[in-house]
């Protein structure tokens, strides 16, 4: 079978290459794998910043969806047809993370998705929503649930308002949760393009962070001098002091990303005058992907994104790596 594989960091060095076909053993998937998002994890495990003493050579991406092409002895919860996911973290079913838990993440631990077949743990699956795509439901398990967690951490109820950072994948995704949580929603972006786009999905109001650097000002203004209820943070140290001027006292701040360098020290001061909330969100369990699967399946909610074939999964890389994209990009495996 063909797979792109890590044989040295770099995006010239991601290697096309031959690997014999697995077999499940008892308690087993076969998954033939139609789509793979891409995540910005992806890029960073790819170039060797995630984790740069990761054992080599490793197949990349978190994210995919498939069809089940063979189940291996015992298993009674999936049959050859049936349309799945895997789950990001293979060892985290239920209850809270902890450190066991937190072992076997696609694309790091453990071999990814970026292959034309995998074998996962029975466990390690759950089904695709029937309306959706396998490049749609390629999307969902660590940009989708990585946001259904952050608006459970930020406890959104109707009338909450919500910021959010970007027009990346997560970003679009807790757009559209907050939204169907009766939310109103405010985002920054360094395009004025992008958040024309962002208003076509429900973003309520939109500034664009280069013209306007201090948006924290704007989201005080926005919310009458209160402040946000959630800023859902993809920036990082970055911009994680913005954040904190930017909640309500009491609010909180679902901290996701990595993407932005420290600018000025964190403001202790601030946290605790504001009593803030700062809640570290990794992704999630599969029963979380499961309860937010019945959600986006009531609401017929469709992810938002762009396809390329695998074969591109170089140029797509760059792609992300410039901040070009909107939502999420998938890789069509043909």
């Amino acid at each position: 079978m063909r797979v792109w594989q890590i044989s040295s960091f770099g995006i010239d060095s991601l290697e096309f290459a031959e690997r014999p076909m697995p077999v499940p053993g008892p308690g087993e998937v076969l998954v033939a794998v139609r789509a793979v998002s891409l995540n910005f994890r992806d890029l960073m495990m790819v170039k060797g910043l995630y984790n740069p003493k990761m054992k080599l050579p490793r197949i990349p991406c978190s994210d995919g969806a498939g069809e089940v092409a063979a189940v291996g002895p015992g298993v009674t919860l999936w049959k050859p047809g049936d349309r799945v996911a895997g789950i990001f973290m293979q060892n985290w079913i239920d209850g809270p993370l902890t450190a066991a838990r937190a072992k076997g993440a696609l694309g790091g631990d453990i071999d990814g998705m970026l292959s034309e077949h995998v074998v996962l743990r029975e466990l390690g699956l759950v089904a695709i929503p029937e309306y959706m795509s396998f490049q749609e439901a390629a999307t969902l398990p660590c940009a989708a649930v990585t946001a259904w967690n952050a608006l459970a951490a930020g406890e959104v109820k109707p009338g909450a308002t919500v910021l959010i950072q970007g027009t990346g994948g997560v970003s679009m995704f807790a757009l559209q949760f907050a939204r169907l949580n009766g939310a109103r929603v405010i985002g920054v972006s360094s395009s004025n393009e992008k958040l024309e786009r962002a208003a076509a999905l429900g973003l309520d109001a939109g500034l664009n962070y280069r013209e306007h650097p201090d948006w924290e000002e704007w989201a005080l203004e926005q919310t009458g001098g209160e402040g946000v209820d959630l800023v859902v943070e993809v920036g990082g140290s970055g911009t994680l002091p913005r954040s904190l001027k930017a909640i309500r006292y009491g609010g909180t701040v679902a901290q996701i990303g990595v993407l932005a360098g420290a600018a000025e020290p964190l403001a202790i001061p601030l946290i605790l005058h504001k009593m803030a909330r700062i809640h570290g969100i990794y992704v999630g369990s599969r029963r979380n992907f499961l309860e937010m699967n019945r959600a986006i399946t009531l609401a017929q909610l469709r992810p938002i994104g762009e396809a390329f074939h695998w074969a591109q999964t170089r140029e797509v890389l760059q792609k992300m790596e410039e901040g070009s994209h909107f939502g999420k990009l998938v890789l069509t495996i043909e």
